[in-house]
């Protein structure tokens, strides 16, 4: 488990190799930066969902303690509001949010109500359990990277070592500690694919269900188009895809291919002012010395972590 006394040796080390107060952990010279200031990162957000559900503890954690179906827009921003300030938010920003998280965590306890895979009914989980928080970190880390490579120039070997380099800081923030991810990206796409195959990961009834009311439930208004669900589930390990009952027919496949190709197309050319996500803009404004986002990067930061300055936020 992470502790509260670990969270903060760990933020120690996140103080000491920070980019600085302003820039906050990572700054506008780093690989995550780029990656993560696009805003077609979000054809990996389905994904990155179910494979974080694909955990067992995740999914009972998600069904007994989450507001995903009474809320699914309030945890949309509460979830890319802490992922966003944690990599565009100044250095006191970063740090809260890691804290925030961590206390949140640690809320999130309880028992499984059956056995699913490798985990007996009756056996406890925690959310600040080390291997859990380290596929949750993996989620992210890497869906985030296939997204952008699904659209834009894929990363050199140099660049995707040098993000990895970034993201076990980015696991820092988790309270994750260097002997607890892999040293290289070649070992972290060993750990994610042994992950992949293992009983470790293993859909349950539960997630089953959070992911049929999430991608074909009862809330049409918020029902994601046939091309996204297609694409998320195409995006998945085949043994998953099964798992979760995804099955894909011409129509789904075809619907996925033409919204790929029509986003290569125009994706690229769109202005930054639209291409980049609010976080990443405000973080540009607090570089240039501005107190306050401009309009249209308040009204993006409503869009994208439902309130309109990421640095503003009370305590605690």
């Amino acid at each position: 488990m992470v502790s509260g006394n670990d969270l903060e040796a760990a933020l120690d080390q996140v103080c000491a190799h920070a980019a600085g107060p302003v820039a906050g952990v990572f700054g506008p010279d780093t690989v995550t930066w780029r990656i993560d200031r696009e805003a077609v990162i979000f054809l990996g957000a389905g994904r990155a969902l179910l494979l974080q559900l694909a955990h067992p503890w995740v999914a009972a954690a998600i069904a007994e303690h989450s507001t995903t179906f009474a809320d699914p827009i309030g945890r949309f921003h509460r979830t890319f509001g802490i992922v966003f300030a944690m990599v565009f938010g100044s250095l006191d920003r970063a740090l809260l949010s890691s804290r925030q998280l961590h206390r949140r965590h640690g809320m999130i306890v309880g028992e499984m109500p059956e056995t699913v895979g490798p985990f007996a009914a009756g056996s406890h989980y925690c959310a600040n359990d080390i291997p859990s928080l380290r596929w949750v970190h993996a989620t992210l880390v890497e869906t985030a990277l296939m997204a952008h490579d699904l659209v834009l120039a894929s990363l050199s070997a140099e660049e995707r070592e040098r993000y990895w380099a970034e993201s076990r800081m980015f696991g820092v923030l988790f309270g994750l500690t260097a002997d607890d991810l892999p040293a290289d990206w070649a070992g972290f796409a060993a750990y994610t694919a042994a992950m992949a195959q293992s009983e470790t990961l293993t859909v349950s009834a539960a997630a089953r269900e959070i992911a049929t009311q999430i991608f074909t439930g009862a809330r049409p208004w918020l029902r994601p188009p046939r091309w996204y669900r297609a694409l998320s589930a195409r995006m998945l390990p085949e043994r998953l895809r099964a798992g979760f009952g995804f099955e894909l027919d011409e129509r789904d496949i075809k619907a996925a291919d033409n919204a790929l190709r029509w986003i290569r197309r125009v994706y690229p050319r769109l202005p930054d002012r639209l291409r980049y996500v609010g976080p990443y803009q405000e973080a540009q404004a607090r570089l240039r010395g501005e107190t306050q986002p401009d309009w249209m990067t308040r009204c993006l930061n409503r869009a994208w972590i439902g309130r309109p300055q990421m640095d503003v936020r009370g305590k605690g």
